[in-house]
C-alpha cells in the first residue's frame, strides 16, 4: 500500500503591526495628496485666467488698505495740528483727562512718541515726550477744578518730580503744568532746580494757539546734538 503524503497545514497570516498600519496610512494619505495636487495643477492650467483675476484682486485690495491707512494717518495729523483747548474746557476735565489733554497738545506740536504714564507708581511723572529737537520732557500735571480759585501748587510737587525726572527718565526739560496757580515759593525753587513752570496764563496761550510750548517757556535747554 502506498502512503498518502502528509497534509500541509497553512500558517495563519500575520496581522500588520501598528507601525506598519501607520506607515500604510501615511502612504495612502500621501498618494491622495499627490493626486489632489496634480488635479488642482491641471485645473489651474486649464483655468489660468483665474490666477490673473485673483492676483489683480489681491493687488487692488492691498492698495486700498494702504490708501485707507494713509488717509487715517493724514486725518489724525490734521486733527492734532488743529487741536485747541479753552480754559473752561480744561477746568472741566477730570485730573486724568487733563493729563491726556497735555499729552495730545505735545503730540500736536510734533512730539510723536508722547505718552501718558500718570497713575500709581508714576514717580512724579504724568507725561513723557521727546520734542522734534531731541529733548526729553518729563511733565507733571496738576489739575485744579476751580482753576485759579483752587489751591496753589506748592514746592513739594516740584521736589517730587525733580527727584526722579532726570535720574529715572533722563529728562532734559522738567515741567510742571497747571490750570491753576503756583505758590510764591515755586518760581525761585524752579530756577534753582532748573525746572520749568507753566501756569494758567501760559497754559491758555499754549492750548488755544499753535505755538509749541518750547517757544513760550524761557531758557529751555538747547537741542540735543544730532537732532
Amino acid at each position: 500500500m502506498s502512503r498518502r503524503p502528509p497534509v500541509r497545514r497553512s500558517r495563519p497570516r500575520r496581522r500588520p503591526t501598528k507601525r506598519q498600519q501607520r506607515r500604510q496610512a501615511q502612504l495612502a494619505g500621501a498618494a491622495v495628496a499627490v493626486a489632489v495636487f496634480v488635479a488642482v495643477v491641471n485645473w489651474l492650467l486649464v483655468h489660468w485666467w483665474l490666477l490673473v483675476v485673483l492676483a489683480v484682486v489681491g493687488v487692488l485690495a492691498g492698495a486700498g488698505l494702504l490708501y485707507r491707512r494713509r488717509q487715517q494717518a493724514l486725518w489724525e495729523q490734521a486733527r492734532r495740528q488743529g487741536l485747541r483747548y479753552g480754559l473752561p474746557q480744561l477746568d472741566g476735565l477730570h485730573h486724568r483727562e487733563f493729563e491726556y489733554a497735555i499729552r495730545d497738545l505735545m503730540r500736536r506740536d510734533g512730539c510723536t512718541d508722547t505718552k501718558q504714564i500718570g497713575g500709581a507708581g508714576d514717580n512724579g511723572a504724568d507725561v513723557l515726550a521727546t520734542d522734534p529737537l531731541g529733548r526729553k520732557w518729563v511733565i507733571q500735571c496738576k489739575h485744579r477744578r476751580g482753576g485759579s480759585a483752587g489751591s496753589a501748587v506748592g514746592t513739594p510737587d516740584l521736589q517730587r518730580v525733580n527727584g526722579t525726572a532726570r535720574q529715572l527718565y533722563g529728562a532734559d526739560v522738567v515741567l510742571v503744568v497747571t490750570n491753576g496757580r503756583f505758590s510764591t515759593r515755586c518760581a525761585p525753587l524752579a530756577r534753582q532746580l532748573h525746572m520749568h513752570l507753566a501756569d494758567r496764563s501760559m497754559l491758555a496761550t499754549w492750548a488755544a494757539g499753535s505755538r509749541p510750548l518750547w517757544d513760550l517757556l524761557p531758557k529751555v535747554p538747547p537741542p540735543r546734538r544730532g537732532a
